[in-house]
């Protein structure tokens, strides 16, 4: 199957870039394409949905309130948070056409499930992992639901603390499911830098033995690149092709210049990280050009005795090298050298 084939290159700790168009497309499923094209056109290896209906993310007194953290309604008189949820959301069949579409483009697809029936359908659309968002965290039956599919997990750990994530590793675990993706996210939109503490992607590495991503809710390009230093092999990144869009994520989304950034900058870094072994990776013509050796600083009568203040130390590093200095202080000379001259082996 797919899904084992994006699990095996998320376990080689390779950047894999998710454009999260979540519900970016406005409803609109010509506009979701036009973000799907250009998100393969700039790099992005997979697009993102989230699968809500007005039945699935929200209860009644959400609705009766008209509003939600940033989503307020309360003086609109156009519109309200219910009509909003059900424009922004996307039907089974437009679902449908979206995950043919980018297997037509060749991207990946995946999608974020709100309830049961959500998960039941992506799974008939064989998706190539389901991501379980933060809000879900500590949603043990549901996240022993998703598991029991057996389909890559990508675990939101936003809100959550180590005592949480360790239980929802345990509940996918109990079901044989090992392919779990840890995704380290700040639950704000935007957070400050300081909100970050990105170092957690190390702690979370340490802590388990699974692939760590980031999911970067930051405007710009910086802390997703900064992820990838740190260890992320999965990137999540909201996405548009226009921040004046009217809708919920597209001011603190990337754009198509900001996600090529952040899709060939990962990629630069993953390759320029290496390995943790000391590897001298110049050839020896280059190493000799560069290095030095013992040269004469002043010329050298045969079978003199050599001192200090006789020697210095000059490119290029085709002669005795400095480290042997001391080893020929004191030594006879066997032929006369002139000034600035390199010593050799022989030469004693």
């Amino acid at each position: 199957m797919l899904s084992k084939f994006l699990y095996k290159k998320l376990q080689e700790r390779k950047p894999y870039i998710v454009a999260e168009i979540g519900s970016n497309h406005n409803g609109d499923i010509n506009l979701c394409k036009s973000i799907i094209d250009s998100a393969k056109k700039n790099g992005a290896d997979c697009i993102k949905l989230q699968t809500f209906t007005d039945k699935s993310i929200f209860s009644e007194k959400n609705y009766k309130d008209n509003y939600f953290i940033a989503d307020d309604y309360r003086r609109r008189k156009d519109t309200n948070l219910r009509q909003i949820v059900k424009k922004y959301s996307l039907n089974n069949k437009q679902l449908k056409i979206i995950k043919t579409y980018c297997k037509k483009i060749n991207i990946d697809f995946s999608a974020t499930p709100f309830s049961n029936k959500e998960v039941d359908f992506l799974c008939k659309l064989n998706v190539n992992f389901i991501k379980i968002a933060s809000m879900d965290l500590n949603n043990y039956e549901f996240i022993k639901y998703i598991a029991k599919k057996k389909l890559p997990i990508v675990l939101s750990v936003g809100m959550g603390n180590l005592s949480e994530i360790d239980e929802a590793i345990r509940v996918i675990e109990s079901q044989n499911n090992f392919k779990i993706i840890i995704l380290y996210c700040v639950s704000i939109y935007p957070p400050k830098n300081s909100d970050f503490n990105l170092k957690n992607i190390i702690t979370l590495k340490k802590n388990y033995n699974y692939p760590v991503g980031f999911s970067d809710h930051s405007i710009g390009t910086d802390l997703s690149l900064a992820a990838v230093a740190l260890g992320a092999c999965f990137l999540e990144k909201h996405f548009t092709i226009d921040k004046n869009m009217e809708g919920w994520d597209h001011k603190i989304s990337s754009d198509p210049k900001e996600l090529k950034v952040i899709t060939s900058g990962s990629k630069n870094i993953y390759e320029a990280l290496g390995s943790y072994r000391i590897n001298r990776v110049e050839n020896n013509n280059r190493i000799e050009a560069f290095r030095r050796s013992i040269v004469a600083k002043k010329k050298i009568k045969k079978g003199q005795i050599i001192k200090r203040n006789m020697l210095d130390f000059k490119r290029p590093g085709t002669g005795l090298s400095p480290k042997n200095i001391n080893r020929i202080i004191g030594k006879k000379i066997k032929r006369t050298i002139k000034f600035d001259e390199i010593l050799k082996e022989e030469d004693f």
